[in-house]
């Protein structure tokens, strides 16, 4: 079964890191459902049926999105207050539609990698700043997998960084 690829960026045209991704992921369309919201919900009126039909098509799932203030785009946000609903994903009444479906995130960070550790500039690991997602997916009994990650976006975009980084995206995905 295909991996679904969520894509939540707000600024794809202007990106490097995840325009790079897709451009591999979409080297291997028997492997790779590459779904991206902003470009289907331009308005952000989430087709909520949909989304969670696409969901329920798939048994692997990354959410894949640039770090935007410590966070999310709130797109994300928004499809997981929306999708992720309960008598659907949780509460008692739910089939838990996402139970043990795997579950991870791809992000691109602007900021270099030692700047997020305790010891850092911003004294926060990236693991730590994505714990509230890793709860969320806890929570609706979904199987939550380490993240992904590009660092120092801002800073280091040399072309072997890049090539390099989109090798271990693929290679990061193939083994989930």
């Amino acid at each position: 079964m295909k991996t679904l690829v969520i894509i939540i960026h707000p600024d794809l045209e202007n990106s490097v890191i995840n325009k790079r991704w897709i451009e591999e992921l979409n080297k291997y369309p028997d492997q790779y459902t590459l779904h991206n919201l902003y470009s289907l919900y331009p308005d952000e009126k989430i087709d909520i049926k949909a989304e969670q039909q696409l969901v329920e098509n798939h048994d692997k799932i990354i959410f894949q999105f640039p770090l935007y203030w410590f966070n999310c785009p709130p797109l994300f946000k928004k499809w997981l207050d929306e999708v992720v609903i309960s008598g659907w994903a949780y509460g008692r009444e739910s089939s838990y539609k996402l139970a043990n479906k795997k579950i991870a995130l791809s992000i691109s960070a602007g900021i270099n990698k030692e700047d997020y550790s305790t010891d850092g500039r911003y004294k926060y690991t990236l693991e730590q700043l994505t714990a509230p997602f890793e709860i969320t997916f806890d929570y609706i009994k979904a199987d939550y997998k380490p993240l992904f990650a590009f660092y120092g976006a801002e800073h280091d975009l040399s072309t072997e960084k890049v090539e390099k980084n989109t090798k271990e995206y693929i290679s990061f995905l193939e083994a989930l």
